[in-house]
């Protein structure tokens, strides 16, 4: 029992603070959904959201959006759009009736039940970083990503609870073919995680393996498949003003078969965009709009959100630039006018440093908490992310679960709670004057739980912290990583449902996966 009762001391004693999460005891918050209960920053009255929705409208049917797709263009004229090459023109009475079937939240179910995620409302869920072409740890330093690389930070996913959604590649595997990388990658995806997990839109065979690969993981028929979201894909525009040809198609075969889109434009203010974060965001609402309208002119009802990756460059460089006042402005602006519409909004946890060093922390932090701010409900590029989005870090990955862990706590009711118990006056009068509430019952009543237990911060002082190693924080996130990974434990899955991912795999394989251009 005495035992017992110092481990609870030292780590907090939080229902479920100790469980087993990938093979590995882990002390972390249990899985649960963040409920955002704050009041969203907001930068804009009403006559700025005005503003910005006017100018949005205006680019769509003054200036027009291209769309590489020819699919997407005739659907665009069977709509009574205005058409000139490959440019449309789209009216806002025309954008607004589209918008307006959208739901205003959706859930998505992966194999796991249990693991089933809100998207909008004031739920907020976060996503594993995504897509770097590179991995960076404090041993091998930066490399080019490899499947094994890939396989430990799907490891990492799977085992913090505070990441909902296994997204992209945390780590691009360029050591398989790209013809047949989405098979592997979606094979162990779906076998290391029983998470929500996504299709990339680069091409039509990708998709339809993916939405196959997720069908047969969970068990569904076609019909139950196309019966509620299970997955879903992310597009980005090409700014400014394009939508590519395998984005759209990718968009469009999932909404079809009911799946989520979530639409981000990439807009550098100063690059890609104007300088002015007013002109940045209006822009970038006008190419979100514009794929939402066609998205929901073809599947009325799909579910989708409208994303933002508003930043802006170095001027000096032309660098990209991230976690800065002006990312943070863009991120709460869009957050207003994806209220004024009506969706859900995903934003990022982002950074321009390239080692997990303060530079990184600061800036994701300033990102994570514009995400707060926003009202963001799906927040991609969480955990792991560096040198804008070219490096992922083992590191990093576990200093921003700290994080992200900090903000659900901030989150939750006992942090503001104002019961009599709360207010605690028996404790104020049994301690007095000149007392201290260490010993009082109030605090042993609550101590356990009353307060964030951290996972990878050190909070000794710095005699005990220099006597025991001086360990700094990316050593401490490193051991943490390394434990996560060597004893880590695929969560359960039927057999029959593991060989016929295998055999589905196998056969993709033989037929030569996608079509590549080498």
């Amino acid at each position: 029992m005495a035992e017992d009762g110092a481990r609870r001391r030292r780590h907090g004693g939080r229902e479920g603070n100790t469980r087993r999460s990938g093979g590995q005891v882990i002390d972390q918050m249990p899985w649960r959904i963040p409920l955002n209960p704050d009041r969203p920053t907001e930068p804009l009255d009403m006559d700025g959201v005005t503003a910005i929705h006017k100018g949005a409208m205006r680019i769509l049917s003054e200036i027009g959006i291209e769309f590489l797709n020819d699919e997407a263009l005739a659907t665009f004229r069977e709509a009574g759009c205005r058409i000139d090459g490959q440019r449309v023109r789209m009216d806002e009475d025309f954008v607004m009736e589209m918008v307006r079937r959208a739901p205003g939240a959706f859930t998505i179910t992966p194999r796991n039940p249990d693991r089933q995620v809100t998207i909008g409302g004031g739920h907020m869920v976060f996503v594993n970083v995504s897509s770097p072409p590179n991995s960076w740890d404090i041993h091998r330093g930066k490399r080019s990503g490899d499947f094994e690389t890939f396989k430990d930070f799907m490891k990492l996913t799977q085992a913090f609870n505070c990441i909902h959604v296994a997204g992209g590649y945390p780590v691009e595997p360029i050591d398989i073919h790209p013809s047949v990388r989405h098979l592997d990658c979606l094979y162990e995806k779906l076998t290391l995680t029983d998470k929500v997990c996504h299709a990339y839109s680069l091409g039509k065979e990708r998709v339809e393996d993916v939405m196959e690969m997720v069908r047969i993981a969970g068990g569904l028929s076609h019909e139950d498949f196309d019966a509620s979201p299970r997955m879903y894909t992310n597009i980005n525009s090409v700014s400014p003003l394009k939508h590519d040809h395998p984005m759209i198609d990718g968009a469009l075969r999932l909404a079809r078969r009911r799946q989520p889109v979530i639409v981000t434009p990439f807009t550098l203010a100063g690059a890609m965009a104007p300088v002015t974060m007013a002109g940045a965001v209006a822009l970038s609402i006008a190419e979100g709009l514009s794929a939402i309208a066609l998205i929901e002119y073809v599947a009325p009802g799909c579910p989708v959100a409208i994303g933002t990756f508003t930043s802006n460059v170095d001027m000096r460089s032309g660098a990209p630039a991230f976690g800065t006042p002006e990312y943070m402005r863009s991120t709460q602006m869009t957050g207003q006018m994806a209220r004024f519409y009506g969706l859900p909004l995903r934003s990022s946890g982002v950074c321009t440093a390239n080692v997990p060093d303060g530079q990184a922390m600061w800036e994701t932090s300033n990102s994570l908490w514009a995400a707060v701010q926003s009202g963001s409900n799906l927040v991609y590029h969480a955990a792991g992310w560096l040198e804008g989005g070219l490096i992922a870090s083992p590191e990093k990955f576990v200093m921003d679960c700290e994080v992200l862990q900090m903000i659900q706590r901030y989150f939750e009711p006992p942090t503001w709670a104002t019961t009599p118990e709360d207010i605690a006056l028996e404790a104020v009068r049994e301690v007095g004057p000149g007392g201290h509430y260490f010993g009082c019952q109030h605090t042993q009543e609550r101590y356990t739980t009353a307060f964030y237990s951290p996972i990878a911060s050190d909070w000794r002082n710095f005699e005990a912290w220099a006597a025991d190693g001086g360990i700094w924080s990316a050593e401490r996130a490193s051991r943490i990583a390394r434990k996560i990974i060597d004893g880590f434990e695929a969560p359960p899955i039927d057999e029959g449902i593991r060989e016929a991912l295998a055999d589905f795999v196998a056969r993709r394989k033989a037929e030569g996966g996608a079509p590549t251009d080498f």
